[in-house]
């Protein structure tokens, strides 16, 4: 199949999709997530993600859609931890996306917990 066979729009839906992934990488700051990581979430949750405190939650190499909903729902009240909801009700909209985006850019480290 060439570009030439392509409707007008076929060629409009593929320009559409690459434009919306190409802002959501652009959208995001690691180095402002890095930021707001030593700030906010690293004496819980590590400067990697890879925490050494087994009751806090893993977060290096999640996916950033994911870390991104769960701390919208913190702020929100959707999810209730009273110390991830005042954590999370600094962050902004963009400090959330930067946020989410360090630690998934972070290598994964698996533990078996005993």
């Amino acid at each position: 199949m060439s570009i030439k066979s392509l409707t007008p729009s076929t060629l409009a839906i593929a320009a559409c999709v690459l434009l919306a992934f190409s802002g959501v990488a652009a959208a995001t700051d690691l180095q402002a997530g890095e930021a707001k990581v030593k700030q906010i979430c690293q004496a819980c949750h590590g400067l990697d993600g890879n925490t050494p405190i087994a009751e806090n939650p893993t977060l290096g190499g999640q996916y950033p859609d994911y870390l991104a909903k769960a701390l919208r729902d913190y702020k929100s009240g959707l999810r209730k931890n009273p110390l991830m909801a005042g954590m999370a009700g600094t962050l902004s909209a963009q400090d959330i996306e930067n946020v989410a985006a360090y630690y998934a850019a972070q290598p994964a480290v698996l533990v078996t917990r005993h």
